[in-house]
């Protein structure tokens, strides 16, 4: 079993103390339909950014927000890992209560490299040896485990995982299994992406009923030199595991959590204190037809209120801007469900 070497040194306790105070003190605040959306909004942009940034991804903020609202039929690789980071987060926000287990971390990577790896090597422990080289002077600077060590590993791993879920502090939990697994290295590619969204399902233990609007990927990426330094290993494997000390990282890994914990609550005191931030009863009143009948029309729309048509449209287009409903249709079919709806039948 994995028994990893660390101790809850003053730095870390008093950590993990911020952190219970900050998650308590969030769950007290009303947040408002609009103004969830908006950070949500901004999370799922900004992790997508900043996990697929430390790997290298060359496209800058601008362009992400771009490429997620247009979703482009054709794309190159960058746009690809983008896509497939986006998507594979939105679907781990949705299920945070999901089993811990192997098949979820195979999932995760499938969904991370879908398209930029043969089928050979995604979702599949790696089948051949690695190295790991320093970017700037090219030389091999660690050498992970060999690749017929990985399975075991792993299976080691997220057993560890599983008996000490609930048992465990989740910060130190999801830590512990952060630098583990990137000390594994148990895939070809997309190590460091598996890693931060498999980590994100342990910390969704704090228990912050706001969670989705967090993003740790934008603390690592404010200064990646030191996230490499600080999660990552030197030297062989075989000579390393007997002598590792966690505490480093778990001292860093919990201040990264405090740090967008402290974020969250200022943006909140500034968005909230804005008078635009509240749904106006004309908006309440297209998502309670939606909420009645799974879609709403102009036309539906149209019977419950004195509002111009064009104003109508505005209206509409306010909240799908906002993240609150989407649009399917076209014409005189043109329709508007909660995103992730099933499509309703508007013939009916």
């Amino acid at each position: 079993m994995f028994k990893p070497a660390y101790r809850i040194s003053p730095q870390l306790l008093d950590s993990i103390k911020r952190i219970a105070i900050l998650v308590h003190e969030l769950n007290k605040r009303p947040v408002s339909d609009i103004v969830y959306a908006e950070l949500l909004s901004a999370a799922l942009v900004t992790s997508t950014y900043a996990s697929t940034s430390i790997e290298g991804n060359p496209l800058p903020l601008t362009d992400v927000k771009r490429l997620l609202k247009t979703q482009p039929a054709h794309i190159r690789q960058s746009e690809r890992e983008v896509l497939n980071y986006n998507e594979t987060l939105k679907r781990l926000n949705a299920a945070p209560d999901a089993p811990f287990t192997t098949e979820q971390i195979l999932s995760i990577h499938g969904g991370v490299v879908a398209g930029l790896l043969p089928e050979a090597h995604s979702g599949q422990w790696r089948r051949a040896p690695v190295v790991i080289h320093d970017p700037r002077s090219g030389n091999v600077v660690y050498l992970p485990p060999d690749h017929q060590d990985v399975p075991a590993l792993m299976d080691d791993l997220i057993r560890f995982v599983q008996a000490q879920r609930g048992q465990l502090d989740p910060l130190i939990l999801a830590g512990l299994f952060h630098k583990q697994f990137v000390i594994i290295h148990p895939f070809m590619d997309g190590n460091g992406r598996t890693a931060r969204l498999a980590t994100k399902l342990l910390l969704a233990g704090l228990g912050l009923n706001l969670f989705p609007l967090l993003s740790f990927e934008n603390y690592y990426n404010q200064n990646v030199t030191r996230y490499f330094e600080m999660v990552g290993v030197r030297g062989n494997y075989y000579d390393l595991v007997n002598s590792l000390d966690f505490t480093p990282w778990l001292e860093y890994f919990t201040e990264g959590v405090r740090d967008e914990l402290q974020r969250l609550d200022k943006q909140l005191t500034m968005l909230q204190g804005r008078p635009d931030q509240a749904l106006k009863p004309h908006h309440q009143i297209i998502l309670d037809l939606i909420e009645a009948q799974g879609y709403v029309t102009d036309r539906d729309y149209a019977r419950h209120t004195t509002r111009a048509k064009a104003t109508r449209s505005l209206d509409f287009r306010t909240l799908v801007e906002m993240g609150l409903i989407v649009r399917r249709g076209r014409g005189r079919n043109t329709h508007y469900i909660f995103p992730g709806a099933a499509a309703p039948d508007t013939h009916a």
